[in-house]
């Protein structure tokens, strides 16, 4: 029973970080130390879909699963996970470069709009988009 409690809470973390990795840039508006941690998960999440590795969470939590009585499963998270929900004939390798390649762009625009914001002398409003 632990074994899966564990196995489902990595399950929780794993998808929280993912959500961290798509979008934190926008916590770097309100804290920008942050990005001294988001930028290294941005480039990790990059070359895990670029590269078509998985994640070491994926492993782990198979490994939780199999002590815990339940069977594990191949593919990595996003197969696991999201690909069912988004992608319900299946992910091909064309749309995981393509998912790290919007990641990379997204968090490139995220963070060139957090420099410009953040840049701009203080009592000046954002320029106009």
């Amino acid at each position: 029973m632990l074994h899966r409690l564990l196995a489902d809470g990595l399950v929780l973390i794993h998808g929280l970080w993912l959500v961290f990795v798509v979008a934190g840039a926008l916590l770097v508006v309100r804290w920008p130390r942050v990005a001294w941690v988001h930028v290294p998960a941005v480039v990790w999440g990059v070359l895990i879909e670029l590269q078509g590795w998985v994640c070491p969470l994926t492993p782990l939590e198979n490994a939780l699963r199999r002590m815990g009585g339940q069977a594990g499963y191949t593919g990595g998270f996003i197969e696991r996970y999201v690909t069912g929900f988004v992608y319900p004939a299946g992910l091909t390798r064309e749309i995981q470069i393509a998912l790290g390649v919007a990641l990379l762009v997204l968090n490139v625009a995220l963070y060139a709009w957090v420099w410009r914001r953040t840049a701009a002398p203080a009592g000046e409003s954002e320029p106009p988009m």
